[in-house]
């Protein structure tokens, strides 16, 4: 149940190969493409539930999953292995790339950027959704580009100081995303028995859909993590899991049960009742309850 074509973790896999090669790949490319810092820039770290809304979508998504229970072999505590090494190398990098966001910030005209930024996280909830609309749409790069240019200002660049304040939220929002990995990782043997993937990334594509419409004040500040939380709970179905052990005794019942014999004279065998054998040379109609009259008059059933 758990085995899923994800149209991003899909077409990352032909490229890199290796189960946490692919983890790595698609739990970074937000800090790669420009997802993560545009994400900071727009201010969607400004509060608890921003952090915890982007750790869990942007860096813990449906691809994130897909990965793990479709892909990732191993015991949980190897899983979670891979996944600690990935999340070291993720916390470290997004704490530097927000560190440098406001001195980037300081040569943008911030109100065309969060725009920018918002059109950029539709479109990867598209990709997310759909491969054949991904394959449509730009790259999540191209458009942190054109966003640049659009709302870039020279004349107001300033170079910053580092503070604590501007990484300690880039470090928690990776740090929930790779706790969700983790957690996922050490339940999987689990998961993967009563999960949808599909049903998630379908669901989880909308929850990211909705993110960018709270940052931009059309939707609630807590819309996406709700909308996540519906979709963490429908896309389980315990109802298709078999228990091992039952598939085991279900097994072994079947082996140990005696084959049925076969007539020894070739006529096949019925569920019983009166007429259920024809001996050779018996008149159908007199077999199935329609017997005539001896004197030739027309054969009629009894009423």
């Amino acid at each position: 149940m758990s085995s899923s074509q994800h149209p991003v973790a899909y077409r990352l896999e032909r490229q890199v190969g290796g189960a946490t090669k692919l983890l790595a790949t698609v739990m970074g490319l937000p800090l790669v493409d420009g997802i993560f810092p545009a994400m900071v820039l727009a201010g969607a770290l400004s509060s608890p539930v921003g952090i915890i809304q982007v750790g869990l979508l942007v860096f813990g998504g449906s691809a994130t999953v897909a990965v793990i229970l479709a892909e990732m072999d191993g015991s949980p505590r190897e899983q979670a292995t891979s996944v600690l090494a990935v999340g070291v190398v993720l916390i470290a990098i997004a704490g530097i790339e927000a560190a440098f966001a406001p001195t980037i910030a300081s040569a943008l005209k911030m109100e065309t950027f969060e725009r920018f930024a918002a059109l950029v996280i539709a479109a990867i909830a598209a990709k997310t959704a759909s491969a054949r609309i991904g394959e449509v749409l730009p790259s999540p790069g191209i458009i942190i580009g054109f966003g640049l240019l659009a709302s870039l200002q020279p004349s107001g660049f300033e170079v910053k100081a580092i503070e604590a304040t501007q990484i300690l939220p880039a470090v928690a929002a990776a740090g929930t995303g790779v706790a969700f990995a983790l957690a996922i990782a050490l339940t999987s043997p689990w998961l993967r028995g009563i999960v949808d993937i599909d049903r998630f990334r379908f669901g989880s594509a909308v929850a990211l859909g909705v993110l960018p419409l709270s940052i931009l004040g059309f939707a609630p500040g807590r819309a996406p993590l709700a909308v996540l939380a519906v979709t963490s709970m429908l896309a389980l179905d315990p109802g298709e899991h078999v228990p091992d052990d039952l598939d085991d005794a279900h097994a072994d019942a079947s082996a140990d049960a005696p084959a049925e014999p076969a007539p020894a004279d070739g006529t096949a065998v019925t569920d019983g009742g009166e007429n259920a054998e024809l001996t050779e040379g018996e008149d159908s109609s007199a077999a199935y309850g329609y017997p005539g009259e001896e004197d030739g008059d027309e054969r009629r059933p009894w009423l």
